[in-house]
């Protein structure tokens, strides 16, 4: 039994018809379940990045280490890496701060972050990721270096604001991220 489902999705003619669909991960599996010497290559590349995700589960650092190298290869300089590994370790303290002083991750984080974000760059999340013509796409992977810092910037003074005013719950940490 697989995790398969159907969605009327647009076709070649523009009619709409029922089609399969799963997720990355039953998608996956089903590939795994395929007796067949063509699915082989598929097969060995997923053993390949389970094993290197246990080596990574042993060792984070070897996880920042690809993180580097994707980054790498898709163009960025080292300059912009750096300071994207430095605004997510910031942005990590900020949340770690957030769950526990009574913010509830998902809705609540989002809403603090916009206003961050709105107070910094004059636009909201959603607005400045429709300026850059993404949809589902991380914003802060495709941010230049100045706005990297601007957030991390943001990100800290809102951290050490709330410590400072012991923020607890949503509208105080509301006041400090303004």
């Amino acid at each position: 039994m697989t995790n398969c489902h159907q969605l009327k999705l647009p076709a070649a003619d523009g009619k709409k018809y029922l089609t399969d669909v799963a997720t990355a991960e039953t998608l996956l599996r089903l590939v795994q379940s395929i007796p067949s010497p063509k699915a082989e290559l598929i097969k060995v590349w997923l053993a390949k990045v389970g094993y290197e995700r246990m080596q990574e589960m042993a060792d984070p650092a070897l996880s920042l280490n690809r993180a580097r190298e994707t980054w790498q290869q898709h163009g960025r300089s080292d300059k912009w890496i750096q300071q994207r590994m430095t605004g997510q370790e910031t942005r990590n303290k900020l949340t770690d701060f957030w769950a526990e002083h009574d913010v509830k991750k998902g809705a609540e984080f989002a809403i603090l972050t916009n206003i961050i974000h709105q107070e910094w760059s004059g636009v909201s999340v959603k607005a400045h990721k429709s300026m850059k013509g993404l949809q589902e796409h991380n914003l802060r992977a495709h941010m230049s270096e100045a706005e990297l810092i601007f957030t991390a910037l943001a990100e800290l003074s809102t951290r050490q604001i709330a410590e400072t005013d012991d923020a607890t719950g949503l509208s105080a940490n509301k006041v400090a991220a303004t």
